[in-house]
C-alpha cells in the first residue's frame, strides 16, 4: 500500500508522519523528498525517514540516476517507490514549487 502526501514543510511533514504512524506504517517505510537534495536529506535525518536507495532502486537504476537531472531522478525514485509514472510526474512538479513529497510504502 502506497500513500503520498504533499506538504510545505518539515513541521507538516511531522504531522503527516504522525498520522502514518497511527494508521501502521513504520518510519522505516516513510521517504521524503525535495527538490534540493540537501533539504531532502536534512529533513529525513531530522524526522528519521528512510532514504531512497540501491535497495528501493536497484544497483542500475542507482547508478543512472548519477547522470540523469534532478527532475528524473526524483522521478525515477517515486516510481522505485510504487508510484506510477503519471503520479510521479505530478510529484514532481510539486517538488519543483517547494514543496516537500512524503510516500509512505508498506509491502
Amino acid at each position: 500500500m502506497v500513500t503520498t502526501k504533499t506538504v510545505e514543510n518539515a513541521v507538516q511533514a511531522k504531522q503527516e508522519i504522525e498520522g502514518l504512524l497511527a494508521q501502521g506504517f513504520s518510519l522505516d517505510d516513510m521517504y521524503i523528498l525535495a527538490h534540493d537534495g540537501h533539504r531532502g536529506e536534512d529533513i529525513s535525518e531530522a524526522l528519521h525517514t528512510n532514504e531512497v536507495g540501491v535497495k528501493e532502486q536497484g544497483l542500475l537504476t542507482s547508478m543512472s540516476n548519477i547522470f540523469k537531472s534532478r527532475g528524473d531522478e526524483l522521478r525515477s525514485k517515486m516510481e522505485a517507490l510504487g508510484l506510477s509514472q503519471q503520479e510521479a510526474e505530478t510529484y514532481e512538479k510539486e517538488l519543483d514549487k517547494g514543496k516537500l513529497v512524503l510516500i509512505a510504502n508498506k509491502e
